[in-house]
């Protein structure tokens, strides 16, 4: 087949009879195993993936009627779980689990008649920004492989920017959908904090987990995200706000009022060309009769901390069920209950979750909760309130995705309070709760993809589609 643009221009080759979809799957089928080097997917479901297609090439050419996703070859992130078959987070202590049930989002999918490919790499449980704490080795950024391809859902990206699907679902804790997004030239959204489901999907930090959406362009974006959100039975968190159809609103007809964080544009550790391509986006918008203004947010140097706090303390909880008992690895070694505990965490868990999992702990101690977790929710109450008294006054607020283009892997690895900095602006949305969108903004002088973050107020996931979409024409 020709290169992939977008599912609806698919949908009508398939229609006219230009390709079988048996023969797009084998596209990606060798796309995969030509670029095995990236290290993007643990498992390929090769002979389910083809029977899918000859089912729905069956009903193709019988004129059965499809779903809205019929055609659409997609990835999943190795942190939502699929009935019978094997989920392990990246990690080590959950080798050989299989899950008994089916995500909401993955079944969604599904039930539109997408094709899942297989599951895909990421960091340990989704705690990282560069796809390197994964059991199972780091991905390699398909622009430069010696240059990481973000994280947590860097496979993700990668297989949406190497071709080897059409779109990829990620998670977003802290910028885990967005900066992989950024890195890899592709489109990342994370939704409004319970707009998508997360029956099925591995707690890493449940007050801030969202499932998102890798694509192309922001129709199919658009599109996926229709099919996966809404109210969910076996999720009482999930909203029951009804879910506009996002892929049929894209058209952006209106002047904007947009604001810039001031903080973020006058960052140290901003790159120069960054800086550039967004003051060039922000001078366009202008141009063409937005209203564009600069505003301060003097807390962002606490939106980092909050974060972390925040989450360590939720996964420290979280992660306690792996424990050698009830999941995967066990300690062969042990002799007794208490070095089952012991050796099975200690042997399973990669060393970014211990950290994380020690320094949650150690925040829910007696001792320090008041001092830590209970000051950090309420710093959180203030961040949020700030940033949508900011999106009371303005529509949209735009920042860069990241403070960097990608990097080089194995870079940062001696102090991991560096390597936390890359989130730097995109937790803000996660601590507050609203959606945000990363699409691609230019390159630097390496070639490189640049991210554009935008944002805008919770629940209005069509208008930053069609914003981004008028952003992406331009």
């Amino acid at each position: 087949m020709e290169t992939y643009h977008s599912l609806q221009q698919l949908q009508n080759e398939l229609r006219e009879g230009s390709y079988t979809l048996v023969s797009v799957v084998e596209h990606y089928l060798k796309s995969i195993e030509e670029n095995k080097h990236l290290n993007v997917f643990l498992d390929v479901y090769h002979s389910e993936a083809i029977s899918k297609a000859q089912e729905l090439q069956n009903k193709i050419d019988s004129g059965q009627s499809l779903g809205k996703l019929f055609g659409l070859v997609i990835g999943i992130k190795d942190v939502l779980v699929q009935k019978n078959k094997e989920v392990r987070s990246a990690s080590k202590i959950l080798e050989g689990f299989e899950s008994q049930f089916t995500a909401t989002s993955v079944q969604r999918l599904l039930d539109e008649d997408a094709i899942i490919i297989g599951s895909q790499n990421c960091d340990e449980f989704a705690m990282g920004s560069s796809n390197e704490n994964s059991a199972f080795g780091p991905t390699l950024n398909a622009d430069d492989n010696l240059k990481v391809p973000g994280g947590s859902s860097g496979a993700s990206a990668v297989s949406v920017q190497a071709g080897l699907c059409m779109a990829a679902l990620g998670t977003d804790t802290g910028g885990s959908v967005r900066q992989p997004a950024a890195f890899c030239g592709v489109v990342g959204i994370k939704p409004t904090y319970s707009r998508v489901s997360r029956y099925g999907l591995i707690a890493f930090a449940s007050s801030f987990d969202c499932i998102g959406v890798f694509s192309k362009n922001i129709e199919d974006n658009a599109l996926i995200l229709e099919v996966i959100s809404g109210s969910d039975d076996y999720d009482s968190t999930v909203s029951n706000k009804e879910v506009p159809e996002y892929s049929k609103q894209l058209s952006f007809n209106q002047k904007a009022r947009v604001a810039f964080i001031k903080e973020t544009i006058e960052n140290e550790a901003l790159q120069e060309e960054i800086k550039n391509s967004t003051l060039e986006k922000l001078n366009w918008l202008t141009e063409q009769g937005h209203e564009v203004e600069e505003v301060t947010f003097p807390h962002l140097d606490y939106v980092l901390p909050t974060y972390y706090i925040l989450t360590t303390a939720e996964a420290s909880s979280n992660l306690s069920r792996f424990d050698g008992v009830r999941y995967g690895y066990r300690a062969p070694e042990a002799y007794n209950m208490e070095s089952m505990y012991k050796l099975s965490r200690t042997q399973g868990f990669g060393e970014e979750v211990k950290r994380r999992i020690m320094l949650g702990t150690f925040v829910l101690s007696a001792s320090y909760y008041d001092a830590y977790y209970t000051k950090a929710q309420k710093v959180r109450r203030i961040i949020r309130d700030e940033t949508r008294d900011i999106l009371s006054k303005y529509d949209f607020i735009i920042m860069p995705t990241t403070p960097s283009t990608a990097f080089p892997l194995n870079s940062d690895r001696d102090n991991p309070a560096e390597m936390y900095l890359e989130d730097i602006f995109t937790v803000q949305a996660n601590v507050s709760g609203i959606p945000a969108i990363s699409i691609p903004n230019g390159r630097d002088k390496s070639n490189m993809p640049i991210g554009l973050q935008v944002m805008t107020d919770v629940f209005k996931e069509n208008e930053l589609y069609a914003f981004s979409n008028y952003l992406m024409n331009s």
